[in-house]
């Protein structure tokens, strides 16, 4: 476990045993006893009488609470291990009771009168509630309870890859977060200098596309010609759910060590004609896949708009951070294939420059270079080809319905379009690594961003600039 996420942990289960000791009036009582890190087997035995306790509710409404609080203490008391063993008796004990489905469903088809069927509908609605979603549901009611599920569904995640009982855990536990995460309810919140130290220190920790090396860093990204926004819940008091960081500058920005560099003198944001999103970072790793809703981009445009009128283009400068992965397994088709990624005269200019026989060792021999953006022989070899490349894959690889690019598929449900992209644009180790350097704009005009958005949740549709779309025809 990271030293990050050690820290949120440790700042949840303070926040739970504040709420134990408001409830008990001071004491920190435990139903369960400690359980050993590991939750061995006898510890487990008592782990399930405590699941047991709290869902026949025993003692009343103060009881349950006390036995959630004592489940949350339990669970964030537990190692790796543990908490995969915690998590694993939910997934196998506390699913659906296949009996009472079945006299359920058998009540349903004997039912002759309308209200018989409507009793038995219901009954049958409920019998298909897992148990375990009436135990999760207990932790909504608690101070800081949302947190920790959703925190407990970021250590649930990873363990959900092939293991079906560990994935319906998880749908279940997503519904659940994805009805009380409304957007209706997000609170869109401008970030500056001002703001609480304690919402700083989350923005430099959560920032996941361009790294905020100092205070020094952090106080540049926050200045005159800059504009900062967390998207916040009641939910989640003082946790932000998304941080989006904004440039003002004159024209479409194509380069980001230019657009961060802190040597760069301030501009006037009312002589500014152009908001730069530069930076989109998700904060809870657990509320991943839950859906928002669209247009959450729209809200800081318009919260843009009404500060500063003089504004009239609104894009991204994004990265590509699936590109060369998808680019790779092209490589590894066959020949004829591969024969669509480069004309013969590209494949002969990449192999002189590489100075290899065969075009695949070639392309992986150049860019695994650390340095090659600074040779003009490879530059020259490789721009057309990985332009028009990444101009196809932006425009037609997909993930079942969906954009395969993870931020192309965020930016374009919210209603943008592609506008450009620009060679590179960032030429980080990781932007190298990631897309060759190569960035993307991506726009958001006003009057189309409605469109766009139902041309691409409606019909799989990417709306691209005319000139992206030569481009990928090359």
């Amino acid at each position: 476990m990271s030293e990050q996420s050690t820290t949120f942990l440790d700042r949840t289960l303070g926040n739970l045993l504040q709420t134990v000791r408001g409830v008990t009036g001071g004491g920190n009582r435990q139903i369960s006893g400690t359980l050993k890190p590991g939750l061995p087997d006898a510890d487990l035995a008592r782990l399930r009488a405590q699941l047991d306790a709290c869902l026949e509710r025993r003692g009343g409404e103060v009881s349950s609470r006390l036995r959630a609080i004592d489940l949350a203490r339990a669970y964030l008391s537990l190692d790796a291990t543990g908490r995969e063993r915690f998590l694993r008796l939910l997934a196998q004990e506390y699913d659906t009771d296949a009996s009472r489905v079945h006299t359920a469903i058998s009540s349903l088809t004997q039912a002759e009168s309308p209200g018989d069927r409507r009793d038995a509908e219901a009954g049958l609605r409920d019998a298909l509630v897992p148990s375990r979603v009436r135990l999760l549901t207990e932790f909504n009611g608690l101070d800081h309870g949302i947190k920790f599920l959703v925190d407990l569904r970021a250590d649930l995640l990873p363990l959900t890859r092939r293991d079906g009982e560990m994935k319906a855990l998880d749908n279940d536990l997503k519904r659940l977060l994805t009805s009380w995460f409304d957007v209706g309810f997000l609170e869109l919140r401008r970030i500056t200098w001002d703001s609480p130290a304690s919402l700083l220190e989350k923005l430099i920790d959560y920032e996941a596309v361009h790294e905020i090396r100092s205070w020094t860093d952090l106080k540049n990204r926050l200045d005159s010609d800059r504009r900062c926004y967390a998207f916040l819940h009641p939910g989640l008091p003082g946790e932000p759910l998304i941080f989006v960081e904004v440039a003002l500058v004159h024209g479409m920005a194509d380069n980001v060590q230019r657009l961060l560099d802190p040597e760069a003198p301030a501009l006037d944001p009312r002589r500014a004609d152009t908001a730069i999103f530069y930076s989109i970072s998700n904060c809870q790793k657990g509320l991943a896949g839950v859906n928002f809703g669209n247009f959450l981009i729209k809200q800081v445009v318009d919260a843009l708009v009404h500060d500063l009128p003089n504004l009239r283009t609104f894009a991204t400068l994004s990265p590509l951070p699936d590109f060369l992965a998808w680019l790779d397994e092209r490589l590894d088709q066959d020949e004829e294939d591969r024969g669509e990624l480069f004309s013969s005269q590209e494949a002969d200019a990449i192999r002189s420059a590489a100075g290899k026989h065969e075009v695949t060792a070639a392309v992986r021999s150049l860019l695994a270079r650390e340095d090659w953006h600074l040779d003009d022989d490879i530059v020259d070899a490789l721009r057309v080809p990985l332009m028009r490349n990444c101009a196809r894959y932006l425009l037609g690889a997909k993930r079942g319905e969906r954009a395969r690019d993870r931020v192309a598929h965020f930016h374009l449900s919210n209603g943008a379009r592609v506008e450009r992209l620009n060679w590179l644009g960032d030429t980080s180790s990781k932007g190298l690594g990631q897309s060759a350097g190569i960035m993307v704009n991506y726009r958001y005009k006003l009057d189309d961003i409605e469109a766009n958005h139902e041309a691409y949740t409606g019909d799989g549709r990417v709306v691209a600039h005319a000139s992206v779309k030569k481009q990928s025809k090359g």
